[in-house]
C-alpha cells in the first residue's frame, strides 16, 4: 500500500522508509507500567509485613507492654565440676596385641548437695564405666562421632547410677588410646 506521498506503511504501523517504529499503547502498559506496578506492590507488601524493618532501622523499639510480656531470663547457677578417678581398661582387639584406654572424666553438676551424694556413689559410677569401656573396640573410638557417642553413653550410665540426682554433662579431661 502506498499513500499519496509514495511512502509505504507496514502492517504494524511502522514507517518503512525512515525505519522508525511507533510503540502501541498495549506494549507500553505490558512492558513498562506493569513491572513498575508489581515492584511497588511488592515493596508495599514487604513494608506492611515488617520484613523491611531491619533494613530501615525500625523494629528496635520495645513498648512497655511488650517488655512486661517478655520473660526475664534467670541467671543459671554456676556449675560444679567433680573429677572422677582415672580409669584404665583394656580394649577388645582382634589380635594378640592389647590396646589400652586411659580415661579421666569430670561430672558437671548443679549443687554442693549433689556433690556429697555423688561422692558416696563413686564406686558404682566407676563400675558402670568399667563394664561399658571394656566392651569397646578400637574402631568405636575413632573420630569425633565415636567420642561423642561414648560421652553420651557415659552420661546415661552416670545418671542411672546416681539417680534421682542428674549430672548435666560428662567432660573428658584425658582420653588416651595406646
Amino acid at each position: 500500500m502506498a499513500d499519496e506521498g509514495g511512502v509505504a506503511e507496514g502492517a504494524d504501523g511502522e514507517d518503512e522508509e525512515g525505519g522508525k517504529k511507533r510503540v502501541s499503547g498495549k506494549k507500553l502498559v505490558l512492558f513498562i507500567l506493569l513491572p513498575i506496578l508489581i515492584l511497588i506492590g511488592a515493596g508495599v507488601g514487604l513494608f506492611l509485613s515488617g520484613m523491611l524493618d531491619p533494613l530501615l532501622g525500625g523494629g528496635d523499639e520495645v513498648t512497655e507492654e511488650a517488655a512486661e510480656d517478655t520473660p526475664v531470663e534467670v541467671a543459671e547457677a554456676p556449675s560444679i565440676f567433680l573429677p572422677l578417678d582415672e580409669i584404665l581398661v583394656t580394649l577388645r582387639s582382634p589380635g594378640s596385641k592389647q590396646k589400652f584406654l586411659k580415661l579421666q572424666v569430670s561430672l558437671e553438676i548443679s549443687t554442693i548437695e549433689e556433690q556429697a551424694h555423688i561422692e558416696n556413689l563413686k564406686p558404682r559410677i566407676v563400675d558402670s564405666f568399667q563394664v561399658f569401656l571394656r566392651e569397646l573396640r578400637l574402631e568405636e573410638l575413632e573420630g569425633s562421632q565415636g567420642v561423642y557417642r561414648i560421652k553420651e553413653e557415659l552420661l546415661d550410665r552416670v545418671n542411672k547410677a546416681i539417680a534421682p540426682v542428674k549430672a548435666k554433662d560428662v567432660l573428658f579431661n584425658d582420653l588416651i588410646v595406646q
